[in-house]
């Protein structure tokens, strides 16, 4: 969570967000210090996958942006000053990197590569090796690029000075300009030059047409949020042309945008933050469209009135007669900061009662003419049938006009808070909001109304659970989905049958989410044809299948088997990760023979190692010794094997469990006096 500001003082970025940011940044140093397969890098890769899991908690994905000295969280710059942070954004910047987001799946592995890369110099080693914006094997890692070789100057046209590039202000403006156009510089030629490329509408437009990238809006946002800083205490001809610019930015964007732009800004203490700065030092015009945004966002309503008067003001600041600029800059400025700190004042109501207040006051008109006035009655009448606990055909139709105009949560505000003796009225209602087209509706929302959806569980039929199916095998957002399956899971119903029915959907994914669900439920029925999920052509319904088979009682030896059988990486990845907690005997070999193969990925190979050096078994041994033993010598002296991780991880391993093994005692002698450091510090 964010640590509440001081008053006066700019907003921090998040403190669990800035503990991960300055661990990635010490293990890209290490990675940049130390040679590949050096003990430091692997436990410095993982404990950057834990804290980034840890982070995500149940979003899709983390992301930050990149600016030259600073990193962009949530909306918020980090403070130039911190050294770690500098570091590292200097660091991701010489790539030009505008952005980086990682993904949920995130392994240790790909962490390691995506860290060795970014540890080069992309004058010394040449520019990353990106397709799609990934880096080979780094399927969870996305680096976005910026492309910026056309825009090295920015035109002073308002003050007719020359080029300001090395101000602090003009590097503002390029920067804003670098992230709004990304990817989209290279294509544009030198056609009208970088004075062009660097037009408030060239910018406002890209900005336009990123909708929903949260990565791309981390960094735009950030160089707003330090624009306004900047223009808060900036004076002189660069300043000028700063905030001319931003005011024709702001201007340009489409409502939507901007209002998007201002919810990423974070939280309502960094959104005001942001508007205070723009108040005090942003054109008024950009100043006034700020402040509707930032009202929208926060879920404000500012009168038709007091919007006349902030345009009137403006308008007079900018082109009335000298003796009334300056007093309606003024005026304006301070209006705007009263406004804001009248935002933060804590509202009286109930929460029901102020979620039912919004539900009226922000039902749209509808289609036949009926407007907010009328969904005031029906949720008056509802609300009067459950106080006289009588029910009938007007209720109703209140009850489907509420449903269809506000969602299920005004219902529900008022079913929580009916009598104890609600009695045929409270049931009525309960009835409606579980019959399956109802729920659908609630369930089918975006974003889930979670709040109404759990009040209604404890009273769904059988029924009510295969209608979430169905909702689930329609949903297109991922965290609509994990929250069903999540509730699906902890129903004390039997929902088996329903979910075995829904495997024979055409679609990959709706079967690999009830795969998923009857894992998490821990069963099947008798006579599940397991083999045939496990042999699957689609590869990522055998990896859920093989999750869900060693979940079941007696069958998780099978699933490893079936694993380590397989061809595909990530089902492979799936067993690998399951036999580090302890490996079944008679599954060792099928490990040990995984370690061996070169042909399979070092970071399999790596977890095979790993988990042979978590058991005594005879097998394993003989496994790890295959690894390391290099043969005999022309002159018949045993000698290692080549050094690569694979064999440095396996000497650790003997040298942890079998030290004093007669056939592992020669290999670690051989090791200790070797001239190679890394091969004495495996044994050590």
């Amino acid at each position: 969570m964010t640590e509440p500001a001081p008053s006066g003082s700019r907003p921090s970025p998040p403190r669990d967000f800035t503990d991960f940011l300055i661990d990635l940044s010490v293990a890209l140093h290490k990675h940049a210090m130390y040679p590949e397969g050096h003990p430091s890098l692997g436990p410095a890769a993982e404990a950057v996958t834990r804290n980034a899991e840890r982070l995500m908690g149940d979003r899709d994905l983390i992301a930050f942006g990149v600016a030259r000295h600073q990193l962009i969280i949530e909306g918020v710059a980090t403070d130039t000053q911190h050294p770690v942070l500098r570091r590292l954004a200097e660091g991701l910047h010489r790539h030009h990197l505008g952005a980086v987001s990682l993904l949920r799946g995130l392994q240790p592995a790909e962490v390691a590569t995506a860290l060795r890369a970014l540890s080069g110099e992309p004058d010394r080693d040449g520019p990353l090796p990106l397709s799609g914006g990934q880096l080979p094997g780094c399927d969870h890692v996305r680096l976005h690029m910026l492309s910026f070789d056309n825009l090295t100057t920015v035109g002073g046209d308002e003050s007719g000075e020359e080029s300001a590039a090395s101000s602090h202000a003009a590097e503002l403006w390029i920067g804003l300009a670098r992230a709004a156009l990304a990817g989209e510089l290279d294509e544009a030629g030198d056609e009208g030059g970088s004075r062009s490329l660097a037009e408030p509408s060239r910018v406002a437009d890209a900005i336009d047409r990123h909708q929903g990238a949260e990565a791309y809006d981390q960094v735009v946002v950030g160089y707003l949020l330090q624009i306004a800083s900047e223009l808060k205490t900036a004076t002189g001809a660069e300043a000028a042309a700063l905030r001319s610019r931003s005011a024709r930015l702001i201007s340009a964007l489409k409502p939507e945008t901007l209002r998007r732009l201002v919810q990423m800004g974070g939280d309502s203490t960094r959104r005001n933050a942001f508007v205070h700065d723009a108040a005090e030092g942003m054109a008024v015009d950009a100043v006034v469209d700020l402040v509707k945004a930032a009202a929208d966002a926060s879920g404000q309503t500012i009168s038709h009135g007091l919007v006349r008067m902030l345009t009137k003001l403006s308008a007079h600041a900018e082109a009335g007669a000298d003796t009334a600029k300056a007093s309606a800059d003024t005026a304006l400025r301070e209006q705007v900061q009263s406004l804001l700190s009248e935002w933060e004042l804590a509202d009286p109501n109930p929460d029901d009662y102020r979620r039912m207040l919004e539900y009226l006051a922000t039902s749209a008109v509808q289609a036949e003419g009926k407007s907010s006035a009328d969904d005031m009655k029906a949720l008056r009448l509802v609300q009067m049938s459950l106080e006289v606990g009588t029910s009938g055909p007007l209720v109703d139709r209140a009850i489907s006009t509420c449903l269809q105009q506000g969602g299920a949560q005004p219902l529900v505000a008022l079913l929580a808070q009916a009598p104890a003796d609600g009695g045929v009225a409270a049931e009525r209602v309960r009835a409606r909001l579980t019959q399956p087209t109802a729920l659908a509706a609630i369930a089918s929302r975006e974003p889930l109304d979670e709040d109404s959806l759990d009040y209604l569980m404890p009273a769904l039929s059988i029924e009510g659970y295969g209608t979430l199916l169905d909702v689930l095998a329609a949903s297109r957002s991922r965290v609509t989905r994990r929250k069903l399956i999540d509730r699906l899971a902890a129903t004390p119903l039997d929902v088996v049958p329903l979910v075995v029915s829904r495997l024979a959907d055409d679609r990959w994914y709706v079967q690999r989410n009830m795969l998923l669900l009857l894992a998490r439920v821990g069963r099947v029925p008798d006579g599940f044809p397991m083999a045939r999920w496990t042999a699957h052509a689609d590869a990522r319904l055998r990896a859920e299948a093989v999750r869900l088979q060693m979940s079941l009682r007696g069958q998780r030896e099978i699933a490893l088997k079936a694993a380590f059988s397989d061809a595909d990486p990530r089902v492979v990845r799936v067993g690998m990760a399951a036999v580090q907690q302890g490996c079944p005997p008679r599954v060792i070999p099928f490990v040990a023979r995984l370690a061996q193969v070169e042909q399979v990925p070092e970071d399999l190979r790596l977890l095979a190692v790993q988990a042979l050096g978590s058991t005594r078994e005879q097998g394993a041994l003989e496994g790890l010794i295959g690894l390391v033993d290099g043969g005999r010598t022309l002159f018949g002296r045993q000698k290692l094997a080549a050094k690569s991780p694979v064999v440095l991880a396996a000497l650790r391993a003997l040298s942890g469990g079998w030290r004093k093994h007669p056939k592992v005692e020669p290999l670690l002698g051989l090791a200790a006096v070797a001239n190679d450091d890394e091969l004495r510090e495996a044994v050590r």
